[in-house]
């Protein structure tokens, strides 16, 4: 599928869909608790539904609708796959359901799509085989799915790098199952609204972790502890409202966002204060849930330290060629192991429309204020990628064509429909 962009302005209201990250902690929560869940305003992407998949696997039983999952969760019932478990795009999914495999004492075979088989795990797995588990990748050179782990998981004090915060939420999960006392000991933690985000989850199911809130260091459960079954409604996803957030801000438009999380965690909030940072004209309306964006105004450049909201830096790296001046997205090492590594795909393509990039192993520089032209660019099959640029188009000069624009549905389904609800104009070609 291709989607043709030209310069838009946007007015009127929008909603974006339930959060992703939220989601499937819901589900896997859900599974691991007895009885029956029942999950409000899930989103039903790509993703969420591949954890729901994964999870069936393990001895679920879920009814999903558009507005509702109901899901009878195993607890520490756990049934044996009679397959290879496919986690499809999700990377959440497959890194928190391999540590879920390895509360069994049989094996399990994980992997997912072609790019989830490029993306690194084989620091879960260490994590896992020092908790007692054996767990390795199929092919010896190359550290990615597909996986073979086999439990049990026993207690124990473990070291984690800090890089990536689904290595440390995926054992985190799954250890008040296990006999015993589980400690994490994190060096240096990221992305620290998403391990804040775990934590939420699981105290308010039932579940005492005691951790270090602020720099979470170290994270502490004693087992064998039980979830209490979900009855939860999912909040909207800002890694999602950044899309139309940033739309907004570069073009000349007015447009409101409605029913959003603001009292949350979700990390991604923060850039709402980097827009405003950078001089976009934002009202927060915390009566009402929602904010309004005037665009029209110029923005300049500033430094971002990205290292806890990295899904942001595609979209920011759009906002930062619209910004007069130099903007620096820092702390992104780990955004080069997403679907795609976003920081040289975001620089490559960008590039093609005329934006100046520069790029370390852990930073982007872009220098903006130079009129972006339209061009023929690649989503590389990254969801992100696909909605950044297209709301790239809507500012460059000329028509802008994204090519498998269709993988936008991993993470905002109708996302160009909804766009074009308040005037993006986005013209969809199969």
């Amino acid at each position: 599928m291709r989607a043709y962009a030209s310069p838009s302005s946007l007015e009127g209201r929008l909603s974006v869909p339930g959060s992703k990250s939220h989601t499937i902690r819901a589900v896997i929560i859900s599974t691991l608790s007895e009885g029956r869940s029942v999950i409000t305003n899930p989103l039903p992407s790509e993703d969420c539904l591949s954890a729901i998949k994964a999870c069936s696997a393990y001895g679920i039983h879920a009814e999903t609708s558009k507005d509702k999952w109901t899901i009878e969760g195993v607890g520490r019932n756990l049934v044996v796959p009679s397959d290879i478990v496919d986690a499809g795009n999700s990377g959440t999914t497959f890194y928190f359901v391999t540590a879920m495999a390895a509360l069994l004492d049989q094996w399990s075979v994980l992997s997912g799509d072609w790019q989830i088989r490029r993306r690194p795990v084989r620091a879960l797995l260490r994590t896992l085989e020092d908790l007692g588990a054996t767990a390795f990748t199929t092919r010896s050179a190359v550290d990615a799915a597909p996986v073979v782990v086999r439990g049990p998981l026993k207690a124990g004090t473990v070291k984690i790098g800090g890089n990536f915060s689904q290595f440390i939420s995926a054992p985190l999960l799954v250890s008040p199952m296990i006999d015993g006392i589980t400690r994490l000991e994190v060096e240096n933690a990221k992305e620290k609204p998403y391990l804040q985000m775990t934590v939420d989850w699981m105290t308010q199911q039932g579940v005492k972790v005691d951790y270090d809130s602020k720099n979470y260091s170290y994270f502490e459960i004693k087992g064998p502890q039980a979830y209490h079954p979900v009855n939860a409604r999912i909040p909207s996803d800002w890694e999602s409202v950044a899309f139309p957030l940033v739309a907004a801000a570069v073009t000349d438009s007015k447009l409101t966002i409605e029913d959003l999380d603001l009292e949350g965690n979700q990390g991604d909030a923060a850039i709402v204060d980097v827009l405003q940072e950078m001089g976009a004209n934002i009202h927060v309306d915390h009566e009402h849930n929602s904010l309004t964006v005037i665009g029209g105004t110029k923005l300049h450049g500033i430094t971002v330290n990205c290292s806890d909201i990295p899904d942001a830096v595609p979209i920011l790296s759009v906002a930062a060629s619209f910004a007069e001046g130099t903007t620096k997205l820092t702390g992104i090492e780990m955004v080069r192991a997403k679907e795609t590594d976003r920081v040289a795909v975001m620089h490559q393509e960008l590039a093609k429309m005329g934006a100046h990039i520069e790029e370390t192993h852990d930073s982007m520089t872009i220098h903006g204020g130079h009129q972006l032209t339209g061009a023929a660019v690649l989503s590389h099959d990254d969801h992100r990628v696909a909605m950044a640029l297209a709301v790239a188009g809507l500012f460059a000069k000329g028509e802008t064509v994204v090519s498998d624009a269709q993988c936008a549905s991993v993470s905002f389904p109708g996302f160009f429909e909804i766009m074009n609800r308040v005037g993006a104009g986005f013209v969809i070609k199969e």
